[in-house]
């Protein structure tokens, strides 16, 4: 049965603590010398950092709308009731937009929260390895928020301490800078990490999650060599495996497996640490919202007799979570799978208890084979792609003729292959629109993006209001 260890106890700090230090402005000189005072201190402090991560309802986390609403994955749905994911959906945001507010307030708590741990930990009296743990682990969290902010809004100022009041108000650091300040990040928290966490513990960043974050890091940067070291460096430790079976990456009783690299918890506690996914992605007609209804489009993207697909998408009169589904649960005739569960197994539809995993050993096979394709070295970029689509056959209805190997040594028909399998292996999983930008494809792949403007979305206009010194993203 899974652990979830920091979400119980970030939870019960947050109740019991919030009216202290960590309630606060996101960047700000903190009055945190009173309460690190002892290793639990730290502790509690550390899982505090990790709350922000939840797509709870309580963090109201909108990411999925800028990767998956935004790209050609999925439309709108819902009620009208959320005005700027349907902007989102149509690249009618404006700076104004609350989501984006909303997340940009979000990451930087995270980002705060980390900081104070690694400003304060070095002042505690406690055992060397669990310093080493904590501080590890805060250095991996920053760094993912970090990486987060630069996805949605590219330059962003960056904060590597608690700053006093009169510092805040700084301009945006260039997005190379701040990349590299994640992987500095990384690689000193893979150093502190341990390969693996106690039963107790699982969930907490590993040094597998830091050198994944790093090679990831450096696949935005496209820094192909480094993606490759840092690969070598996550397949090093001899923990990663792909499932047998695809969908136990998104079941309840299958999660933390031997394919999670990366992995954020949620449990159904009706104390808003639940995954709000199951509500916001379910149809209408299963007690859900339908803010996210899957596209034709990306229904045909998937090869003929891809088991994939059903793991993925619901479509007529198959099996949704024990009713059956009908064209009429969707405007598009097509529903999301991923993430959402059963009615009866939660006790409240916006608590999942299925993670959210950002970071999959399939992902990684995936930029291994992509990284040595942009290299020029296809031939060698048809191992990892083929453990990847080889997992997928074994599923087939018929697996000897389904899911071909690709043997192409020319370039650009391994990229087209490569990133093909990215949609269809990861749909869902928040990818695509950034997948869509980093490529250099969006204009030509989503009707209304503007080439030079929507590769990043609008800085909050509270936040230009608040600092001077931050100067919108072009085109807003």
């Amino acid at each position: 049965m899974k652990k979830h260890t920091y979400i119980l106890l970030a939870t019960a700090f947050m109740l019991a603590s919030c009216q202290g230090i960590l309630d606060k402005e996101p960047i700000a000189t903190l009055d945190a010398g009173s309460f690190f005072q002892s290793e639990d201190d730290a502790e509690q402090a550390l899982n505090a950092a990790y709350q922000p991560l939840v797509f709870s309802s309580t963090n109201n986390n909108f990411y999925w709308a800028m990767a998956e609403v935004a790209s050609d994955e999925a439309i709108t749905g819902g009620d009208g009731s959320r005005p700027g994911i349907t902007e989102m959906d149509a690249y009618t945001y404006t700076p104004r937009t609350e989501e984006f507010n909303t997340f940009w307030a979000l990451q930087y708590a995270g980002i705060t929260r980390c900081n104070l741990v690694l400003d304060n930990i070095g002042k505690i009296d406690m055992s060397e390895s669990n310093r080493n743990r904590i501080t590890g682990e805060a250095l991996f969290l920053r760094g993912y928020y970090y990486f987060l902010l630069t996805q949605v809004f590219g330059d962003v100022p960056l904060f590597t301490s608690i700053a006093p009041p009169d510092q805040v108000k700084i301009p945006k650091t260039p997005v190379a800078q701040v990349r590299a300040q994640i992987i500095a990040d990384c690689d000193r928290a893979a150093e502190l990490l341990p390969a693996q966490q106690t039963a107790k513990n699982i969930g907490r960043a590993t040094k597998g999650a830091a050198y994944a974050l790093a090679a990831k890091t450096y696949l935005y940067e496209k820094n192909w060599d480094k993606v490759l070291e840092y690969v070598s460096k996550v397949k090093g430790l001899g923990i990663y495996a792909l499932m047998p079976d695809y969908g136990d990456n998104f079941r309840k009783y299958t999660q933390n497996n031997a394919e999670s690299v990366w992995e954020i918890q949620h449990a159904n506690l009706e104390l808003g640490v639940g995954n709000f996914l199951n509500q916001w992605w379910a149809s209408k007609k299963y007690e859900g919202y339908g803010f996210a209804e899957v596209t034709e489009a990306f229904v045909l993207s998937f090869e003929p007799d891809d088991p994939r697909r059903k793991f993925t998408v619901a479509m007529n009169n198959e099996d949704y979570f024990g009713v059956v589904y009908k064209n009429s649960f969707s405007s598009t005739k097509y529903g999301v799978r991923k993430y959402l569960q059963a009615k009866d197994s939660v006790t409240q539809k916006a608590d999942g208890d299925i993670n959210y995993t950002p970071i999959r050993y399939a992902e990684v096979l995936l930029w291994e084979a992509e990284a040595l394709t942009e290299l020029n070295r296809v031939a060698e970029a048809q191992a990892p792609l083929e453990q990847v689509r080889a997992r997928a056959r074994a599923q087939a209805a018929d697996p000897a003729t389904a899911l071909p190997p690709v043997t192409t040594t020319d370039q650009q028909t391994m990229r087209t292959a490569v990133r093909h399998e990215r949609q269809v292996e990861l749909g869902f999983e928040l990818h695509r629109f950034f997948d869509l930008v980093r490529w250099g494809v969006a204009a030509q792949t989503l009707p209304g993006f503007m080439e030079g403007k929507n590769e990043v979305f609008p800085l909050p206009q509270t936040e230009i209001d608040l600092n001077p010194a931050l100067v919108q993203n072009n085109g807003y």
